[in-house]
């Protein structure tokens, strides 16, 4: 068994950390912190876990952890994990960050996006990317991950298998985003209030979205050639999921059955993403509501032969495949455990 412990565990991210290890047999989790919580049972802050756990929440120690934890996720807001996960490091203990604090390789992105110098430049280097469908091998051979933000991976892995072909045009990629209000974390703000959020079809950050460096950076890696991205996020009325609708104009015209060759043959071996594009039923295109609760991001495409245009959609859960999920999978990499391990549950439905 291995030994995990939580940094941040009272969150909505922490959350379903604490729901998907608890329940993994390989897994035993010694350790959950919240400064907010010092001393009260984890079940009191996620209800759905009554009976599962006695665990309390504690504050987090170094030599406490070093003591309890070979694991340790860490579910903290921007800007708190780069306190904490350099003095972690020193001990020894294997680091999955949840946080944007260490997914960008150039420093100079976190002026530009993030607004301040990185004080560790040279542990940037150091994490690997957390996306197991593009750096398995990287993940499998690291004990610093830094995971994807949620509406990053979800364009990410629909724009992924597109980037080798010359026929895309990289330069003018659009990605418009619908998220749910789990995505904006747990401490309430005006704008999360039930008054004002319930009903929205609201565009919260049209441009300059933070996931943006994300979605360039790796997407410039596959190409091996700049891609530029221009992302708008839209806060919508559910609690949970991302659907991601993502525009690429193309200098020849696709086929159906060519983009089903270049997914098939991208994916045709990755347990969690689903390519949909059915002829029948209901959910003919990838939807949110069918994912939720599951680590299945789902990809789907339409072709636009008016102005050699590929839609292409994606979707997930924020929480479970855009956060705890993918982090749980990079863990599963680690320790060389079936990848699979903890997360085949399917989505819920109907919801």
């Amino acid at each position: 068994m291995v030994r995990v412990g939580i940094i941040g565990g009272s969150g909505y991210v922490g959350g379903e950390l604490l729901r998907i290890l608890l329940l993994h047999p390989k897994v035993e989790v010694t350790f959950t912190s919240s400064r907010q919580y010092k001393g009260e049972y984890v079940f009191r802050v996620h209800p759905n876990l009554r009976g599962l756990t006695n665990l309390q929440f504690t504050v987090e120690n170094l030599n406490e952890l070093s003591n309890k934890c070979d694991l340790v996720f860490t579910a903290v807001p921007h800007g708190a994990a780069i306190k904490i996960i350099p003095s972690l490091i020193n001990s020894g203990i294997k680091i999955i960050d949840l946080s944007a604090d260490f997914r960008l390789k150039n420093p100079k992105d976190y002026v530009k996006w993030y607004g301040y110098e990185h004080p560790y430049p040279d542990l940037l280097k150091k994490f690997v990317y957390g996306a197991p469908e593009l750096h398995r091998d990287e993940i499998r051979n690291s004990n610093l991950i830094a995971c994807p933000g949620c509406m990053a991976i979800t364009s990410i892995i629909a724009l992924a298998p597109l980037m080798k072909s010359n026929e895309v045009d990289k330069k003018h990629i659009v990605v418009d985003a619908k998220i749910g209000s789990s995505g904006a974390g747990i401490k309430p703000t005006i704008a999360t209030h039930h008054a004002e959020r319930f009903g929205v079809v609201r565009a919260y950050k049209p441009v300059g979205h933070r996931h943006t460096a994300e979605i360039e950076q790796e997407l410039s890696r596959i190409a091996n050639d700049e891609v530029k991205v221009s992302m708008s996020p839209h806060a919508v009325n559910m609690v949970r999921g991302i659907l991601c609708t993502n525009h690429v104009f193309t200098t020849k015209r696709f086929n159906t059955q060519e983009l089903w060759r270049i997914y098939r043959s991208f994916y045709q071996n990755e347990p969690f993403v689903r390519i949909v594009k059915d002829k029948k039923g209901l959910y003919k295109l990838p939807d949110p509501k069918v994912v939720i609760g599951s680590n299945y991001c789902d990809v789907g495409f339409e072709i636009d032969e008016n102005i050699n245009r590929l839609v292409i959609l994606s979707a997930i859960d924020n929480l479970i495949k855009g956060a705890a999920g993918t982090a749980v999978q990079c863990m599963n990499i680690m320790l060389n455990f079936d990848e699979k391990l903890g997360l085949e549950n399917p989505g819920l439905h109907p919801v």
